[in-house]
């Protein structure tokens, strides 16, 4: 099948005359504007910030670039492209798009050029006089989830994982949690991916993980708190969990159960609020007192009769 030609030059947006310090300002240009941590979720921005690299790759280093620029004053000339030797048995197809990306990190034109998985040896350029360079490869990538309990959430610092690899091995890890972190928030740790030349990234998926006091939504939390009956009544004072300590929380008269008191940002990271949920403690008739029995009969009787 045809392989696609891919213009360097073209991607990164210089001038085939470029000097190597307007190379590098455009690829830093370019790398910014389309790496994938400024456009999350977006395929075409990763792809382009794909065939940045891969062209950065290439015209950086003074080799590689006049091994490509071989392609000769023909470049644009598709079918009857005639190269430098080594790329007789190729077929250009200059109508089809850029092609897809192939080995992993770069693309078919690429690994055609300068030998799949590295250096010259299986490429067109075999024969070209440069027999020996090795190319180096990016370590892959690595995703893992880790968990935080919602105080280190809300307080941020450091935190120490483990996380298991392939092969039983074990890598130890201190990571600088950001306060206020959401729930399912990514962290990129560069250069914790992989082995490779560079080494790839990590990139951390971060879970709340379960509370015994608190349920998260977003950045809210919410506990759930037990009155007496007369406290509800009444009104009362009551101590409740915040993710700082204890707080004095005021429960108005009349309360009814399942009402929601709001103690403002007081929620994770001070970006959200905790609602304290209150639920009036019905007493238990099997381990109630002959006396308290009797008074809750009274007090029965004084309600039915309306007084």
């Amino acid at each position: 099948m045809p392989v696609s030609y891919k213009d360097y030059y073209k991607i990164l947006e210089v001038e085939r005359t470029a000097t190597t310090e307007e190379i590098d300002k455009s690829y830093k240009k370019l790398a910014r504007k389309y790496h994938p941590d400024l456009n999350q979720g977006d395929s075409k921005a990763e792809e382009k910030f794909k065939e940045v690299n891969e062209a950065h790759e290439v015209l950086k280093d003074p080799q590689k670039r006049k091994l490509y620029d071989q392609l000769g004053p023909n470049w644009k000339d598709g079918q009857n492209f005639q190269g430098a030797p080594g790329f007789e048995n190729f077929q250009f197809n200059f109508q089809g798009g850029q092609g897809g990306f192939g080995g992993g990190d770069f693309s078919d034109f690429f690994e055609m050029l300068f030998g799949q998985h590295g250096g010259f040896g299986g490429g067109a350029f075999n024969n070209g006089g440069f027999g020996g360079y090795q190319r180096q490869r990016k370590g892959h990538d690595v995703e893992a989830t880790v968990q935080i309990s919602l105080e280190e959430a809300h307080k941020g610092g450091a935190k120490h994982f483990t996380l298991n690899q392939q092969g039983g091995e074990t890598k130890s890890l201190n990571v600088n949690i950001p306060a206020g972190i959401k729930n399912g928030a990514k962290l990129r740790l560069a250069g914790q991916g992989r082995a490779g030349t560079p080494n790839g990234d990590l990139y951390l998926t971060v879970q709340y993980a379960p509370h015994p006091k608190f349920k998260s939504d977003g950045f809210d939390i919410s506990c759930q708190m037990f009155i007496k009956p007369a406290e509800a009544v009444f009104g009362t004072k009551l101590r409740v969990p915040t993710l700082e300590g204890e707080v004095e929380l005021n429960i108005p008269a009349g309360i009814k159960s399942g009402k929601k008191l709001r103690l403002k940002g007081k929620g994770i990271g001070a970006k959200g609020d905790e609602y304290v949920v209150i639920d009036i403690d019905t007493p238990n008739l099997e381990t109630m007192g002959e006396k308290e029995k009797s008074l809750w009969k009274e007090l029965a009787g004084l309600t039915a009769q309306g007084e």
